[in-house]
């Protein structure tokens, strides 16, 4: 395919990630988004704990229950603002992430697949310290934000405490595209102000529908909502004499962070969103190879693993190993090269992604999350190539701080235990450590959080109906070590060596002190810092 198809499809598509602190409504604004691009005819939650239903993006047990989420799904759709005149759709390429801290990880791996973010913020609570980490994982990478205050249908702050909070806090300066009309809990419109009309949202039942929206002018806007109207028009004002307007250059700088106040339930304020994520976030663009070299998106096919997922669907006991493109044109059926280990790979199954239901994907471009089934070889960070050879950075494994030891009740359901334990670990759920006394009886998960460890306990039952026995270990602290240090380090009183399934030796401590003791005494051997989840 020609370099200018292949530009042109680029031009299209917007790859972004919605990152927040659990409870922001992260899971609602994705349906919301889905919603007004009309890819569903109903919003999957609803007011009311009786009757909420799950969004499409949650899909496990766990998550349903708890209503948060737990695992970061992919969503391709497309959408065409109103106001656009060409020929084609925008092609939509979301990815839900785990809000809990606990799946920091998981988080992680999504930003390394995506072009721009959508910082979730919540109303009443403004800068929470989940949402400060994954944006300092932003800034470090480069990845554009627009920040999103939602539930704006329920009291909170105001619009200015909320600015300065994020320009003092993170220093990034909001430059809002809207002004909300009425306070937070009274919810009316919102104030364009790049035209200075009123945008009026309707209810709808349930916020299960779109929102209808009333286009004025200032002045019909004045004569319906009187003062809050005349207050959203003083904070325009006092916005553009502070120089708070948008400035492409600066936001793709990391600089400016273009801001809109939502209502994900009521679906208030998110066409808004869709907009100026079409308008403002920036097209996929190159990657930069181990080597220092820049892959184009004109040149030929490659693709970096960033999730592998198994268990999504009950009835297909199979495992989607999730790519983003980087270059090129992906043609189903293609076989390219695995960068890892040289060898060949089948793109037989190829499958386009909408929460947990699928459909075959025949092409795809940069840019574009594409499922690939089965792909039992694969792991996060791998890099698939057509052509010229490249291979992408791999993506580091966070320093775990939770330990526990896991064992199957029952002796018959050993086969089966082995078999989980690996598609955990190659999914990157949990760290899998080995060593000669514990054997693979009793592997030892490593986690960021310990709500990792709910997860594998609640799949293996679902998944593969093994009953297992977690077993909290008394360490807190992991250090990568190598085989000349190890011996000495087991001899250690609070010290265990194990090797991960990656090949890494890492020495575990009971807890920091011990970790100083023995960096004192033992200054000869090796123990390296891991890359941390705050990092």
């Amino acid at each position: 395919m020609s370099s200018e198809v292949i530009s042109r499809e680029v031009k299209r598509r917007r790859t972004f990630a919605i990152i927040s602190h659990p409870d922001a409504g992260k899971s609602t604004m994705t349906e919301a988004l889905a919603l007004h691009a009309h890819m569903i005819s109903e919003a999957g939650a609803v007011h009311g704990k009786g009757s909420r239903r799950a969004t499409v993006s949650d899909w496990m047990e766990m998550e349903k229950a708890r209503g948060i989420s737990v695992t970061s799904t992919a969503l391709q759709f497309n959408y065409t603002p109103e106001s656009s005149t060409a020929p084609l759709p925008n092609v939509i390429n979301l990815v839900d992430t785990p809000g809990h801290s606990d799946f920091s990880e998981d988080t992680y791996r999504v930003l390394t697949a995506v072009d721009a973010a959508v910082m979730l913020i919540d109303a009443a609570k403004g800068l929470e310290p989940q949402t400060l980490k994954l944006f300092q994982v932003c800034r470090h990478r480069g990845i554009p934000v627009i920040t999103v205050v939602n539930k704006w249908d329920r009291p909170g702050q105001t619009p200015l405490e909320l600015i300065d909070e994020i320009s003092e806090r993170i220093g990034l300066i909001p430059t809002p595209l809207y002004v909300p009309v009425g306070i937070a809990g009274d919810y009316r419109g919102l104030l364009d102000r790049r035209t200075g009309e009123y945008i009026h949202f309707e209810r709808t039942a349930g916020g299960a529908k779109i929102a209808p929206e009333i286009l004025m002018n200032a002045d019909e806007a004045a004569e319906r909502e009187g003062d809050a109207w005349t207050e959203a028009q003083e904070e325009d004002q006092l916005l553009s004499e502070l120089g708070q307007n948008h400035d492409q250059e600066m936001f793709l700088a990391g600089q400016t962070s273009p801001m809109i106040f939502t209502s994900a339930m009521l679906n208030f304020g998110v066409r808004q969103l869709l907009d100026a994520l079409v308008e403002f976030a920036p097209p996929p663009h190159g990657r930069e190879s181990i080597d220092g070299d820049e892959r184009e998106v004109t040149d030929p096919f490659s693709a970096v693993v960033f999730k592998v997922q198994a268990g999504m669907d009950s009835s297909h006991r199979d495992r989607l190993a999730y790519m983003r493109i980087v270059s090129g044109e992906f043609e189903r059926g293609m076989v390219v090269t695995h960068a890892q280990t040289g060898k060949p790979f089948a793109t037989k199954y190829a499958q386009a992604v909408f929460g947990r239901d699928r459909s075959t994907v025949d092409n795809a471009y940069p840019g574009d999350v594409v499922g690939l089934v089965n792909a039992m070889a694969l792991a996060p960070g791998d890099t698939l190539y057509m052509d010229s050879k490249v291979q992408f950075p791999p993506i580091p494994s966070f320093a775990p701080e939770h330990f526990s030891a896991l064992r199957v009740t029952t002796a018959d359901k050993y086969k089966q235990f082995r078999k989980a334990v690996d598609q955990m670990d190659a999914e990157g759920v949990v760290q899998v450590l080995r060593n000669d006394i514990r054997g693979d009886a009793s592997p030892v998960m490593a986690a960021v959080g310990p709500m990792q460890f709910e997860v594998v306990t609640a799949r293996m039952k679902a998944e593969f109906n093994v009953d297992t026995i977690v077993e909290p270990l008394g360490y807190s602290i992991a250090r990568r070590t190598d085989e000349a240090s190890a011996p000495e380090l087991n001899r250690q009183r609070g010290v265990e060596v194990f090797t991960r399934s990656d090949g890494a030796i890492l020495a575990l401590f009971s807890d920091k002190w011990r970790l100083q003791y023995i960096e004192k005494e033992h200054s000869d051997l090796l123990l390296e810092p891991l890359v941390a989840a705050a990092d």
